[in-house]
């Protein structure tokens, strides 16, 4: 459409142009997507074969939608996404509040324009972009500022009565006409505003103190809630609920894999940092682990979700660990530590409620928790597990390293030691070095360094060896050496 060259009304007509309804738009376009195999949400993972089907299918049948899930499941970024689903330019009659169609105008202003001046009728085209409008319920949003109300300065300065409807001044979903309207925690907006919502949803009229007013709105109405709210914060009033034709359930990622993908993306990163820092695979894993562990944890109170911006947040922490303590030792690149990951504590402690038992051994002990028991889910998949019984005849595979650091008085790693010093540490403990040849002969050089603080930390959640919180970083000793000392 030559949207710079049609400018009235009559020029609109003779391009053949058909307007049609903003759920028809949708429908269309993403039939057209569906049939050309092209990817209608992108950038939303583990999605594929749950979320994104259903919302294409609610999408189809020209429903309002609702997207049900905890915090940090993407449901704000997939409403935002609908508008790659509309047509790239409409036209509106010119100078109007709600976006008027040319063909079926339903405000005053713009009836009366057209009955004025025909085909002259003045047309503009707004883009897609600007057919997107937003608003976080709150509980002081009212019904002014979502519907409309009288404007008694419009009044006086027209010179009209309160019983002339010129005098309404529309509110946001009016001025939304036309276009996706997206109504964030819905639970939240007051029972009372829900209501005004009722015949907007159904009926498509509005009533403005007293105002009856045949408004016909066109829009794609899309809300998004989480399930917490129900109890806690307030409800969704049930004949609303009986309005929203589609209420779609989203989900935290189901695999670790894809949960990396995510942070992967997401990830707020400087390239300095990037290009300073070697980040393992298995520390990627790692980091993942912890936000899968939070979500099973006692401590951590499930209703509220442990949103995927944990990890994203603690992968930003853990980089700039390193940096920083890179920047302190003057070296020009460093291999990420296991170590750093008491970095990423602050990045935890903000994003998860604690239960009365949590808040009892405290947000930091929780976090640190969350960091050892990831440790110790992840060790099976890299070395051979260790039983909490294991039988006398057969010899422990990590018997000779324990009775390394027996022999020796203790092993320190400190926080902010050179890289040069902190791999000649590792390479000393030489029962250390046959293990990761035995199990992880092909791992990449620079990748051993981190899986030999791994086996050296899941040997300790495995109550092989004891590890003890320096000022400045962590000893490691055989795990009765240091109690026969003290005796």
């Amino acid at each position: 459409m030559d949207t710079k060259n049609i400018t009235t009304f009559g020029q609109l007509k003779k391009s053949g142009y058909k307007s049609k309804s903003i759920k028809d738009e949708l429908r269309d376009n993403l039939r057209t997507k569906i049939s050309n195999n092209e990817d209608t949400f992108t950038g939303i993972h583990g999605y594929e074969n749950t979320v994104i089907p259903e919302l294409e299918r609610a999408i189809l049948s020209r429903h309002n939608i609702n997207l049900l899930g905890l915090r940090g499941q993407a449901k704000t970024r997939l409403a935002r996404q609908m508008i790659n689903l509309l047509d790239e330019w409409i036209p509106i009659v010119e100078g109007s509040e709600i976006n008027d169609d040319p063909y079926r105008p339903i405000s005053r202003y713009a009836t009366n324009l057209i009955k004025e001046k025909g085909d002259e009728t003045p047309i503009s085209w707004i883009h897609r972009n600007d057919r997107f409008a937003e608003k976080l319920a709150t509980p002081d949003v009212t019904v002014a500022d979502i519907i409309g109300d009288v404007d008694p300065i419009k009044a006086a300065n027209l010179k009209l009565s309160y019983a002339d409807d010129r005098v309404i001044h529309f509110g946001m979903i009016p001025r939304a006409n036309r276009c996706i309207f997206v109504i964030n925690e819905l639970p939240d907006l007051q029972a009372r505003i829900q209501v005004a919502l009722f015949n907007i949803l159904q009926e498509g009229d509005i009533q403005i103190r007293g105002f009856k007013l045949r408004l016909p709105l066109d829009m794609q109405f899309v809300f998004t809630a989480n399930p917490e709210d129900y109890t806690n914060r307030g409800s969704i009033v049930t004949p609303l609920k009986d309005r929203i034709g589609s209420q779609i359930l989203t989900h935290y990622p189901e695999t670790i894999e894809i949960a990396k993908t995510i942070t992967q993306q997401e990830a707020q990163l400087d390239s300095r940092q990037s290009n300073l820092v070697h980040v393992p695979d298995l520390a990627k894993d790692l980091l993942e682990q912890i936000s899968f562990q939070a979500r099973e944890s006692e401590f951590i109170d499930s209703k509220s979700g442990v949103s995927a911006r944990l990890s994203i947040t603690a992968y930003e922490n853990l980089l700039s660990t390193a940096e920083y303590r890179a920047l302190k030792s003057g070296d020009e690149n460093t291999l990420l530590r296991l170590s750093d990951f008491m970095g990423v504590i602050p990045a935890i402690t903000g994003k998860v409620e604690l239960v009365y038992e949590g808040e009892q051994e405290g947000a930091a002990s929780v976090a640190q928790t969350l960091i050892s028991d990831s440790i110790k889910t992840l060790f099976p998949d890299y070395f051979p597990k260790i039983e909490r019984l294991e039988k006398e005849s057969e010899r422990s595979p990590y018997q000779e390293l324990v009775d390394w650091f027996f022999e020796e008085s203790g092993f320190e790693l400190l926080d902010e030691i050179s890289e040069a010093e902190y791999k000649k540490k590792l390479d000393a403990i030489e029962p250390l070095q046959k293990l990761i040849k035995q199990y992880h002969e092909d791992l990449n050089k620079n990748d051993s360094y981190f899986m030999k603080e791994f086996l050296l930390w899941g040997l300790v959640e495995h109550k092989k060896l004891s590890k003890y919180r320096l000022s400045e970083g962590f000893r490691f000793k055989d795990l009765y050496g240091s109690y026969i000392s003290d005796l």
